[in-house]
């Protein structure tokens, strides 16, 4: 059966009424809590750290996926995944020892991924693929919610999903950026497993619908 994962990024969540929102998606057909986090260097954007994970962590009742938009994200996954990360992802241009941080994370107790900014080939996962329990291609040029979907990256979900299978490997393919309720189910029969959305479901005057929408 195909897996279909939805993941709402807590980045366009009401942080005023925060445990509102995750509260909203633990009772919803989500899957997962997509957690950006941004330092203002790897991206240009700063988003939440340590404190806002915790009391995601606190009251979330679903798995908790943290994609790490920042530099030398080595220094800091330790700490992520003492804060609750159940994944952590980290960007292939952003680590220079990216096989030793993918071991480092697993050997932490969490699942490890690793994510391509729109202009990077899906080439440069060759070594790594069967190392990872997740690939998250960029489908925005990361940093900003709201972005217009890039529509090269269907292309990019059906030259993942070869690599996976020329290396049996057992990654899940996840899609983050400009993803909707057009686009969903166009993406899940490109291959994709997991669709992190943000504004689509935030900004909707019925999330739980529209993240049943995007899921069905």
């Amino acid at each position: 059966m195909k897996i279909k994962r939805i993941a709402p990024s807590m980045l366009s969540a009401d942080f005023g009424n925060l445990q509102r929102d995750i509260e909203m998606i633990n009772k919803s057909d989500a899957d997962w809590f997509h957690v950006d986090v941004m330092d203002g260097r790897f991206v240009p954007n700063i988003s939440f750290g340590f404190p806002v994970l915790k009391t995601i962590k606190k009251h979330a009742e679903k798995f908790i996926d943290v994609h790490l938009m920042i530099v030398e994200p080595e220094k800091y996954v330790e700490e992520f995944i003492a804060q609750g990360a159940d994944l952590v992802s980290v960007h292939y241009e952003a680590c220079i020892h990216l096989h030793r941080t993918i071991s480092f994370i697993k050997d932490k107790g969490a699942q490890a991924g690793v994510v391509l900014n729109p202009s990077t080939s899906v080439a440069m996962l060759e070594d790594i693929i069967s190392d990872v329990d997740l690939v998250l291609l960029m489908s925005v040029n990361p940093g900003f919610g709201g972005q217009k979907f890039i529509e090269n990256t269907y292309k990019k979900i059906t030259q993942t999903k070869e690599l996976i299978e020329k290396y049996n490997s057992k990654a899940l393919i996840e899609i983050d950026g400009g993803v909707n309720t057009k686009n969903a189910s166009l993406l899940f029969e490109a291959g994709a497993d997991v669709l992190v959305a943000g504004n689509a479901v935030f900004s909707s005057p019925t999330p739980e619908e529209t993240i049943r929408q995007l899921k069905y």
